[in-house]
């Protein structure tokens, strides 16, 4: 089955416009998911929002957006209001200003989408300005009204598409400086520099995804898979904790020995 594209516009460089779809670049569809039921009838139980005063349930057409603005006051806020102070198109992505890839940090990256064209008319328009931004390393920054909420977002030519982040605002990214302010700027040991970048290269190994894979999410799925089999449950295993307790690690730590065991034992299982 095709996958729908999640957004259908309009890229727009000046007077250069072109059709577009967006497709979400990652995607959760593949986890697993839970009902919650009632246990004593197996049916699924919904939520509902009620009053928190009368505990009456509240009907779609009652309910608002409010602001808090003091204890138990708040400021009503309509549909209609909320969508005037978007943008007047949601349909376009207008690009009005490029600064180059490497000046956009990646804590301002949050969502990524792929945006290709939407129609065989549009792909000369769609390469132009794709590749001019590639051969320029820009990136090019605009808005976006994606699920009723407007978004800055970058276009960054990848390949033969481009690839559109939504970006955080600049009151959700917090100054690194504070979080750091306690580390210790000293230039790092120069006798245990070598040792370190030893065991880089050690365990350096090219990408791949599986490196990056969900045991956690295996497990359920080998687990559902016993119950739809109607498996017997397995035997409860008993914890094996007071079997052999492990020593408790000595507060005082040579980092230098243990650098150097750990190079030697890469050493070691590398001539095996």
């Amino acid at each position: 089955m095709a996958i729908r594209p999640y957004w259908k516009g309009y890229l727009k460089l000046s007077l250069v416009t072109c059709p577009v779809q967006m497709m979400p670049a990652t995607s959760e569809n593949e986890k697993v998911r839970f009902h919650t039921l009632n246990r004593a009838t197996q049916n699924r139980v919904v939520s509902h929002y009620v009053d928190a005063v009368t505990g009456k349930d509240v009907k779609d057409e009652d309910e608002v957006k409010a602001y808090q603005r003091g204890e138990n006051e708040y400021v009503l806020l309509e549909d209609e209001e909320l969508e005037n102070v978007a943008l007047e198109s949601t349909k376009t992505i207008d690009i009005g200003v490029f600064t180059p890839r490497n000046s956009v940090e990646w804590i301002w990256l949050d969502t990524p989408y792929y945006l290709s064209p939407d129609d065989p008319v549009g792909q000369e328009a769609f390469s132009v300005i794709r590749d001019a931004m590639a051969a320029e390393d820009m990136v090019g920054i605009s808005r976006l009204v994606i699920a009723r909420r407007e978004r800055a977002v970058m276009l960054e030519p990848r390949g033969k598409g481009i690839v559109l982040w939504t970006l955080r605002y600049g009151d959700e990214v917090r100054d690194a400086e504070s979080y750091f302010e306690r580390v210790d700027d000293q230039p790092a040991d120069s006798q245990m520099m070598p040792l370190i970048q030893q065991l880089i290269k050690k365990q350096t190994q090219h990408w791949n995804p599986k490196m990056v894979s969900d045991p956690v999410q295996d497990r359920l799925l080998d687990i559902i898979e016993a119950k739809k089999k109607q498996m017997k449950k397995p035997a409860r295993v008993k914890s094996k904790a007071r079997e052999k307790a492990e020593p408790a690690p000595s507060n005082v730590i040579n980092i230098m020995e243990a650098l150097r065991k750990s190079v030697d034992a890469e050493n070691r299982s590398g001539r095996h």
